[in-house]
């Protein structure tokens, strides 16, 4: 999962916003095919990921030999914002922080892009909607995606069949079912394997990530959080609850103590320790090269027991890439951005290369995507209409921390009252956010 921590991403935005004002409406132009041009690209990627990056940004030159491409990684977030606040920021940024798009765009600290857009015709509906909202915020689109995270089922298949279920579970109630038939209990009643971890914060379990499996609304009509309103909250930290209690909470600490962390060797699920988990499409390359015999299905992510229609669908986020503030180049920079996010060849080319999912329609029809059984049931959720994601705010992802908070410590026993303290956050979460922005 290609994301910083929200604590680091609000910081590296801070030091921008109010420093940074929006830029004009003005576009400026394409270099001349004969005019020498150099641009500034940086990214976190590092390593052989980085490599991966290059060869795009290669095809690039190889189609513009007058524009030369300096390819930085190993930077995040901070080290952009410093650079813009410095007066000297690379020409194109590439962020794996979706929570930082609110505070990105209203601060200006990353460029509009909707005269580049408008100017030249662009189609932005090859692009899935969820996408788009996590590009943008109110009216000001300053980032394009650049590949997707999707989040789905991963199964033990040798575990099903021993327990006698034919097919992954659909609804949230059939998942709590077949977690029981799945899970085994040592001899003194600890857990020995799980049919599925419910605590919230473990692994891929984030509320924003459950939350569209459950259909829940983020904010009312009047742009306040719904979290004290919409009944999909009490719903899904109920089920959470009640998961939490069939195990045990001191039970499941003491097992996931145990387990590998998310991104080793030992991670719970590879190591046949959970049978099954949620996750994104990038754990498909972690069991190829991990524990390549293990026998596993991808699925969608059940949905809630009132929502069928969801299914299919699923969580999505993803790495985005734009023009900082002050880019000496901007002109440039915008073709090159073009081509990295609307371009199928250069997205397939690095979805590929690093096992995520291209972010517009057309690129999920890559064939040697397709063929892997796995890494194909994310191309399909990723087309569903029922994709969504978080929406963007002004704070950056405070406000997910902040639900994320309450409900690990609705699950945990520590509120009484699930009602009234979803309530207070609602209300935490709008102080902050009128601060925020």
């Amino acid at each position: 999962m290609r994301r910083i921590g929200a604590a680091t991403a609000c910081l590296a935005v801070t030091l921008v916003a109010g420093a940074c004002g929006a830029d004009s409406a003005e576009t400026a132009g394409a270099p001349a095919a004969d005019e020498k041009v150099s641009l500034s690209v940086w990214s976190k990627f590092s390593g052989r990921e980085l490599g991966i990056l290059q060869k795009a940004l290669d095809g690039f030159h190889a189609k513009h030999p007058n524009i030369t491409i300096r390819n930085q990684g190993s930077q995040d977030d901070d080290k952009i914002a410093q650079s813009i606040r410095g007066g000297n920021p690379p020409d194109v940024a590439i962020s794996f922080s979706t929570d930082n798009m609110g505070q990105f765009c209203s601060s200006g600290a990353w460029q509009d892009l909707k005269p580049y857009i408008t100017r030249d015709k662009l189609d932005l509906s090859q692009i899935p909607a969820a996408t788009r909202t996590y590009t943008e915020f109110k009216g000001v689109r300053c980032a394009m995606p650049l590949l997707a995270d999707v989040y789905g089922l991963y199964y033990n298949k040798e575990m099903f069949a021993k327990a006698g279920i034919s097919a992954p579970p659909k609804t949230m109630s059939e998942l709590f079912e077949d977690a029981k038939k799945l899970t085994v209990l040592n001899p003194d009643g600890s857990i020995k394997v799980a049919g599925f971890v419910p605590t919230i914060g473990f692994y891929s379990n984030h509320v924003q990530m459950w939350a569209a499996n459950w259909g829940v609304q983020w904010r009312s009509q009047d742009g306040k959080s719904a979290l004290g309103t919409d009944p999909q909250w009490q719903a899904m930290l109920d089920w959470a609850k009640k998961f939490t209690d069939f195990y045990g909470r001191d039970k499941l600490a003491k097992f996931t103590a145990g387990l590998g962390q998310e991104y080793s060797p030992d991670h719970g699920f590879e190591k046949g320790k959970i049978a099954m988990a949620m996750d994104g499409e990038y754990r498909t390359a972690f069991i190829a090269a991990e524990a390549p015999e293990l026998s596993y299905a991808t699925a969608p992510f059940p949905v809630a027991d009132d929502r069928p229609q969801l299914y299919g669908g699923g969580y999505t986020t993803g790495t985005i890439i734009g023009i900082p503030k002050g880019a000496k180049n901007a002109g440039a920079a915008w073709e090159l951005v073009k081509y990295l996010s609307t371009d199928t060849a250069p997205l397939q080319e690095i979805a590929r290369g690093l096992k995520n999912v291209p972010s517009t329609v057309p690129a999920l029809q890559d064939e040697t995507l397709r063929k892997d059984e796995h890494f194909r049931t994310f191309l399909d959720i990723f087309a569903n209409p029922n994709l969504a994601t978080n929406p963007a705010s002004s704070n950056g992802g405070a406000y997910l921390k902040t639900a994320e908070d309450f409900a690990i410590s609705y699950q945990s026993g520590g509120v009484p009252d699930l009602k009234g303290g979803l309530a207070k956050t609602a209300a935490q979460i709008d102080a902050d956010a009128q601060l925020g922005g």
